[in-house]
Parts: C-alpha cells; structure tokens; sequence
C-alpha cells in the first residue's frame, strides 16, 4: 500500500472511529459531519437509513459511556482515489455485529456513503 492509500485508510479509520463515539454521536451536527448527504445504511435489523433517519439512532443512546462499541479486526484498503471501504467487527450490549464501510473523499473532508451491518456470531 502507497503512503498516500495508508493515509486515506487512517483518515477514515478515524472518522469511523468518531462516528462510534458516544459524545459524537449525542450531536446530530457532529453526526451529520462525518455522513455523506447521500449516505444510505442497511443496518443489522435489516432496516435501512438516511443521514437524517439514522440520527433518532445515533442520538437516541444506542452507545452509551458506559457500554461502549468495541471494535476488533478494522482494516480498509482504498477501492479508488477517495474512496476507502472498512470492515470490522463490533461488539455492543452482547450483540456482535460485521460492519462494512464506505468512505469518500469530498470538499469538506471524508464522509461516510453507505454502512452496513450483517448480525454475527
């Protein structure tokens, strides 16, 4: 990997990273941010998002201090200039999730497209 893909990876490991933040995730504005306007999202209920639908989630306290998202085996890999995917898995209130990411570079930073989660074992 280049040093210019491994930065685009690190930047939107970060912005994950962020988004899975509870003190983030408490401020739609902070939320809407990282989130592409066209941001879509299967989640692991099945159901799907938008960027202004997915906020009753986010700021609804689906990740609290006190029972944070742990996250395991985050990697990305550049599928073309600015634009990064993510796979990972989470592990919150006993559930375990696969979540997949893409990213992508626009004007005003890197903002996620489109997420989803398959529940797994």
């Amino acid at each position: 990997m280049t040093d210019e893909n491994d930065q685009a990876v690190r930047a939107a490991i970060d912005a994950e990273s962020r988004l899975l933040d509870p003190a983030v995730r408490a401020r739609p504005d902070l939320v809407l941010e990282l989130l592409d306007p066209e941001f879509t999202e299967v989640g692991a209920s099945g159901r799907r998002w938008d960027a202004r639908s997915i906020l009753t989630v986010t700021s609804g306290g689906s990740v609290s201090p006190d029972s944070p998202v742990v996250v395991t085996g985050m990697s990305g890999t550049v599928l073309a200039p600015g634009i990064v995917h993510l796979t990972y898995f989470a592990d919150n209130q006993g559930n375990r999730v696969w979540r997949s990411s893409l990213w992508r570079l626009t004007g005003t930073g890197w903002r996620m497209y489109c997420h989803q989660g398959t529940p797994a074992a």
